[in-house]
């Protein structure tokens, strides 16, 4: 007789390897957060401004009294088809650069070269590492106040993202079409035609319509630095302090995401629920002429003139900045500066996602909208959090620092706590997303046998769901990066502060030094988020 002794299962050595890399990336963050809220100065002194509280009273109290006269709601009617317009045609642009794009950057056009997709990449990591407010500046100074800046500002950044997405779903669809082609004498432009773009076109649709929800975010941070529209409005009123217009803009804001965020939605998911047959579907169809109509209708509302694009004066400024840029600044002072604001600028960005992060945590389960019947207290509840996450990502950043300015003394805290009350808007709603696509059983089997609510919830839900946030958090830390500049173009510290006061100076070399600094500084986070993703999985 053979006695089998009870041995404890060794975990594996591979899973026990990837809980080591998520404790040491999970430290590590907790060690950065800690560094962050010390450069910020919220351990070395006092950060509360005593005297904004009256102010803030005022502000806070205007929003149960917004202006509604007649003439002030129709200029907003008119800056919103000014925002909808630079939106719908910044889209347009985006697409088109990013269809090219893609080809050039796509796995499948390099094949075996890979120092050659990488180098084509890289390319990429320019125009998408630069905020679109950044370009803006820089177009105003070539093509003075015309129209054609909010539409380039809006579509070169956003046209190197739209490649790289657009690329990666061309390489992800199944390849046995394309190599049947291909071993057949097509060419690989014919094989990709019709092997890969068909398979792809459901989500390369669906991202297209996600793109034009974020221009119309970007179209009104462009109307904070002039460009026209209800950001414009938005930034004169609160120059002013007319608190009762700027709570109509918030508004007037809050309609127009909330109407492109239920479109883009309502058509992605018609998309996700039958990708084969979006060809034949009269919805997606209505919405691809009514985007292409949009696009016919806003070049003819902002009068785009394709002459000023060649026109002798556009090349003439265009020579004299290029000329005066090159070769970048190069001095010890101002290395110094963008070493130190560059710290600044991380510190923020740090700080900005934590927030959100924990934010979003707490808010999702409320926000997400769970499958069944609701009571009606839940169903209110959900319904007051999801406006409130509207309302945080449909005021752009600067104007949030610019409120918190009325109860903190300025520094970095301010613009970190204001992108981060902005990202929560967005993080909240995408936490939402993913907590009401979890598979709804494994909480209704704790709650069948016995366990509370909260306790449901916590390992039912919150435990599966901690994943997909966090990715989504270190996604929306590679944009926080750039979005820091924005709020520092403004006034709120960073690299972006250092960024507006060279091109104040119109010292076009050390303009070029910190662009530069801030492509690089956006690379290396782009790579530490990654990293951080991978450890993740």
């Amino acid at each position: 007789m053979t006695a089998v002794l009870d041995r404890p299962v060794s975990r594996p050595p591979v899973r026990l390897h990837r809980d080591r890399r998520r404790w040491a990336w999970g430290l590590g963050a907790a060690a950065v957060l800690v560094w962050s809220l010390a450069g910020a100065g919220l351990f070395s002194g006092a950060v509360v401004n005593p005297g904004g509280g009256v102010q803030f009273d005022r502000f806070a109290s205007a929003a149960l009294s917004p202006a509604a006269d007649g003439e002030f709601l129709a200029l907003l009617a008119t800056s919103a088809l000014v925002t909808v317009a630079y939106a719908a045609l910044g889209t347009a642009l985006a697409l088109l650069l990013g269809g090219v794009g893609a080809v050039l950057v796509s796995r499948t056009t390099w094949g075996r070269r890979r120092l050659g997709w990488l180098l084509a990449r890289g390319a990429l990591a320019v125009p998408r590492g630069l905020h679109e407010a950044v370009w803006g500046l820089l177009l105003v100074n070539v093509l003075g106040l015309d129209p054609w800046v909010g539409v380039l500002a809006i579509g070169v950044p956003y046209g190197a993202v739209t490649a790289k997405v657009f690329a990666d779903l061309v390489d992800e669809v199944p390849r046995g079409g394309y190599e049947a082609l291909l071993a057949s004498g097509s060419g690989r432009a014919t094989a990709a035609l019709y092997g890969l773009l068909p398979p792809a076109s459901g989500g390369l649709l669906s991202y297209a319509f996600y793109r034009l929800e974020c221009a119309v975010r970007s179209a009104v941070v462009l109307g904070l630095i002039g460009a026209g529209g209800l950001g414009y409005q938005l930034s004169l009123s609160f120059a002013s302090l007319r608190w009762d217009e700027v709570w109509t803009c918030v508004y007037a804001l809050a309609l127009l995401c909330l109407t492109a965020d239920v479109a883009g939605r309502a058509v992605r998911r018609r998309l996700a629920t039958a990708p084969s047959a979006a060809r034949r579907d009269p919805v997606l169809t209505a919405a691809v002429l009514g985007a292409l109509a949009l696009t016919a209708w806003s070049w003819w509302f902002l009068a785009l003139s394709p002459g000023t694009l060649v026109s002798a004066r556009t090349g003439s400024q265009l020579g004299y900045v290029l000329g005066a840029a090159w070769p970048p600044a190069t001095d010890g002072a101002l290395l110094g500066s963008i070493a130190g604001l560059a710290v600044d600028t991380v510190q923020m960005s740090v700080i900005a996602i934590a927030v959100a992060t924990l934010g979003a945590g707490l808010l999702a389960g409320v926000a997400a909208r769970p499958r069944g019947p609701m009571r009606p207290g839940r169903r209110l509840a959900g319904s007051l959090v999801r406006v409130v996450l509207l309302l945080l990502r449909a005021v752009p950043p600067p104007v949030w620092a610019l409120v918190l300015l009325f109860v903190l003394l300025p520094g970095v805290l301010p613009g970190a706590l204001a992108l981060g009350v902005y990202t929560l808007g967005v993080l909240g709603r995408l936490a939402a997303e993913a907590t009401e696509e979890l598979d709804p059983r494994p909480r209704a089997a704790l709650t069948a046998l016995g366990a509370r609510p909260a306790g449901a919830w916590l390992y039912g839900v919150a435990s599966r769901a901690t994943g997909p946030v966090l990715a989504y958090a270190l996604y929306r830390w590679e944009v926080a990066i750039r979005d820091t500049i924005l709020v520092g173009l403004l006034g709120a510290g960073g690299l972006g502060a250092l960024l507006a006061s060279e091109m104040a100076a119109f010292d076009w070399a050390a303009v070029t030094t910190v662009l530069a600094a801030i492509v690089v500084l956006t690379w290396l986070v782009d790579l530490v988020s990654d990293r951080a993703r991978r450890a993740l999985r």
